[in-house]
C-alpha cells in the first residue's frame, strides 16, 4: 500500500464539513464590519461578508450564504473558531485572565501595600502612571463620578499583566533555542 493515497471519505462526511463552514460563515456576517476587519480574512470573504449585510431579497440572501460557505473552502476555520469563542467569552484562559486583572485592581484600590506587591511583580509597570490611577479611582469612587479612571486603571494593569506575560512567553522561546 502507498502512503500517497488520501483517505476515503464519504459524501455525507464532505456535505457535513461545507455545512459547518457555512454555518460559520454566516456566524460571520452577524460581526460588525470592524470586528469582521480585526479577524484578518481574505478580501474575497471579507467582500462577500459585507455585502451580505447589504442584501435584503431572501433568495439573494440565500445565494450570499452559499457563497460565503463556498469561500469559507479556502480558509482555515480554527483561527476564526477561536476569535468567536473569545467574543461569546468561551475561551477560559481568557476569562481567568481578565478575573486576576479585575481581583488585581481591587487590591490595588483597597491599600498601598498592593501597589508596592504589584511593582515588585511587574517591574516594567510605569509606577508613576498606576500610582496616579489609583488615587484618581479612588477619588472618584468617593465622589460617584462615573468610572473613567476605574476603567483606565483596569485597561493599564490588563496592558502590564499582558506584555509581562509576552516577555516571559519570549523568554521562554528564546532559552529554548538554546
Amino acid at each position: 500500500m502507498s502512503d500517497k493515497q488520501p483517505e476515503w471519505v464519504s459524501k455525507t462526511q464532505i456535505k457535513k464539513q461545507m455545512n459547518d463552514l457555512q454555518s460559520l460563515g454566516v456566524q460571520l456576517t452577524r460581526l460588525s464590519a470592524d470586528t469582521l476587519k480585526k479577524i484578518g480574512l481574505p478580501e474575497d470573504l471579507l467582500d462577500a461578508l459585507l455585502m451580505h449585510k447589504k442584501i435584503t431579497s431572501n433568495s439573494a440572501l440565500k445565494r450570499q450564504t452559499q457563497y460565503i460557505g463556498r469561500l469559507m473552502r479556502d480558509v482555515d476555520p480554527a483561527p476564526i473558531e477561536a476569535y468567536l469563542a473569545k467574543l461569546r467569552g468561551d475561551n477560559a484562559a481568557h476569562n481567568a485572565m481578565l478575573q486576576r486583572i479585575e481581583q488585581t485592581r481591587e487590591r490595588l484600590l483597597a491599600g498601598d501595600d498592593a501597589l508596592t506587591a504589584f511593582i515588585a511583580d511587574y517591574p516594567n509597570a510605569d509606577v508613576a502612571k498606576l500610582r496616579t490611577l489609583v488615587r484618581n479611582t479612588r477619588k472618584e469612587q468617593e465622589l460617584n463620578k462615573p468610572p473613567k479612571n476605574f476603567r483606565a486603571l483596569f485597561q493599564e494593569i490588563k496592558l502590564v499583566m499582558a506584555g509581562d506575560s509576552e516577555a516571559v512567553q519570549a523568554n521562554d522561546y528564546d532559552a529554548d533555542e538554546n
